[in-house]
């Protein structure tokens, strides 16, 4: 299954891109394991998706939410006002 993962935000410097395309072995993928996914493949997520929301094709969803073959995952860190 391949899915778009949009990164914002401090998530955005920290990858050094705004997005990428992501191949996930599991055919019945949730916002969960992209979770898990993501902070395996890549040591610098580790940590920092505890408290990012995910939005599936532009709606919030939690960790049980499938992910469907071409779906957009957005990654959206907590906003800091000042």
């Amino acid at each position: 299954m391949q899915v778009s993962v949009l990164y914002f935000a401090a998530l955005r410097d920290l990858m050094g891109a705004g997005e990428e395309r992501v191949f996930l072995p599991d055919a019945e993928a949730t916002v969960a394991t992209l979770r898990t996914f993501l902070e395996t493949r890549d040591q610098r997520l580790s940590g920092f998706l505890g408290s990012v929301r995910f939005a599936v094709n532009e709606e919030f969803r939690n960790g049980e939410a499938r992910l469907k073959d071409g779906d957009t995952v957005a990654l959206i860190p907590p906003v800091q006002g000042g």
